[in-house]
């Protein structure tokens, strides 16, 4: 992987609209999260205390211990830009905290960003694995290998009786936090989405929006993790998660069948409206994109437009973003200009996606 590479395409390999469900579920994911012992937490370290377990981590890649998983890019954020790393966060690769933290945080990132390893997180180590649509427990079993091979150099800080210990209490346990990223468009125009969600939450799963906890289900995206990680073993986590998400997809297919069979037309208004104004506007706000885009994508999935590709709409869903945005234009925009450019964008990715297609 050539240096900054992830800043000039918009999809990883997990975005690319395949795997099992991929009509309704965009990814899976689990993420491990581990601190070794005899250092403070990231919280409490110092940037010496920091840069000590920074250095000791990246001697894994850095010494071919991952060969037989892949091949990796160890990218030390104090390197990057701040826009840069806000496009990592936007394609899932970082979180939102480690951004911020640039003076001893790095990412060790594969070259298809399935994988994407951070450093001096909320934690000493957080493994993240991401796969294309419902593959929880396969993204569990590559993150179990990865975690392994970590185990190898690192002792992690473990409890007998409470487990690995972690930063946030909620974590302790295993520190495992798995989740699938679904499409409910079906769910939410039917109004079932609050029963369903409420649901979740009574048999131990929490429902965040697209960028994790605290961010908003933009464009009809959930993203469902367990919220347990004490008292359950790996395998009842992921377990668990798979036969809820399993129920949801029903659930969803459901819906979909249901709008197809009693309200076609106005199903098809609301699918055609939306590309209309996608392939016009010239003012596009995120929030409306991400709306209209996943009217789109129900509408592909429907077979109601057979011209564009899910692909093409994961793809917008990430360049559409503000950090991208920006990045590609090769300067910082105001809020106005992010509009213009969003629409623009979209316009010209449609025109393209027709031309190949043919309408």
């Amino acid at each position: 992987m050539s240096n900054r590479s992830f800043a000039q395409h918009a999809l990883s390999d997990w975005m690319q609209g395949t795997g099992p469900e991929a009509d309704i579920v965009i990814s899976s994911r689990t993420r491990i999260a581990r601190n070794l012992r005899g250092h403070p937490f990231p919280m409490l370290a110092t940037s010496e205390q920091s840069s000590e377990v920074m250095e000791r981590l990246l001697t894994v890649p850095e010494g071919g211990r991952l060969n037989g998983i892949g091949e990796f890019e160890t990218i030390r954020l104090s390197e990057l830009s701040e826009l840069e790393r806000r496009v990592l966060v936007e394609k899932h690769l970082i979180s939102p905290n480690l951004a911020n933290e640039s003076r001893s945080g790095a990412v060790i990132l594969s070259r298809n960003e399935s994988i994407s390893i951070m450093v001096n997180e909320e934690d000493h180590l957080r493994i993240q694995v991401l796969s294309p649509g419902f593959q929880i427990t396969e993204a569990w079993e590559l993150a179990s290998r990865i975690d392994d091979i970590f185990e190898e150099v690192a002792d992690y800080a473990f409890d007998e009786r409470r487990g690995y210990l972690t930063s946030c209490p909620t974590n302790v346990g295993t520190g495992i936090r798995a989740s699938v990223m679904m499409h409910l468009p079906g769910l939410v125009l039917t109004q079932q989405i609050n029963r369903i969600l409420s649901a979740i939450t009574q048999v131990g799963l929490a429902v965040r929006g697209i960028y994790g906890e605290g961010s908003e289900a933009l464009g009809n995206l959930f993203q469902i993790s367990n919220q347990i990680t004490l008292g359950q073993s790996e395998h009842e986590i992921i377990d668990n998660l798979h036969g809820v998400a399993k129920q949801i997809i029903d659930h969803e297919r459901a819906a979909r069948s249901r709008m197809l069979q009693e309200s076609r037309i106005r199903l098809e208004d609301r699918v055609f409206r939306s590309y209309g104004i996608l392939s016009h506007a010239s003012i596009m706000e995120s929030k409306e994109s991400a709306q209209r885009l996943s009217d789109v994508r129900l509408g592909i999935d429907l077979g109601l437009i057979q011209h564009v590709t899910p692909k093409a709409m994961n793809e917008l869903m990430v360049l559409t973003q503000p950090g991208f945005l920006q990045q590609n234009s090769g300067e910082k925009l105001t809020a106005e200009q992010r509009d213009i450019r969003r629409a623009e964008l979209i316009r010209q990715h449609l025109q393209s996606e027709s031309n190949h297609g043919g309408v």
